[in-house]
């Protein structure tokens, strides 16, 4: 039997949880097939985060923007495949 395979990659350097001590953790990743950017609350609607979680969870936001568009270059620049807008 076949496994299912996510198509996230989770940014495996992030490592907050909520400054209130609940177990409540986030997690960013990026789709690897379509470039799109995944922020996840797990286990709750909200998460507090204290000033340097913060600035952690935005520095991992920025990597996985960065590298959506690289998927996304990559992506739009195949055989058969328009860069600019059709006409």
């Amino acid at each position: 039997m076949l496994s299912r395979m996510s198509a996230y990659s989770s940014d495996l350097d992030l490592h907050v949880t909520d400054a209130n001590g609940n177990d409540i953790e986030v997690d960013v990743a990026t789709n690897l097939l379509t470039g799109a950017v995944r922020l996840s609350v797990l286990w709750a609607q909200e998460i507090h985060l204290p000033p340097d979680d913060a600035e952690r969870v935005g520095r991992s936001l920025l990597r996985a923007a960065e590298h959506g568009r690289r998927i996304a270059r990559t992506e739009g620049s195949g055989p058969g495949r328009s860069t600019g807008p059709s006409q």
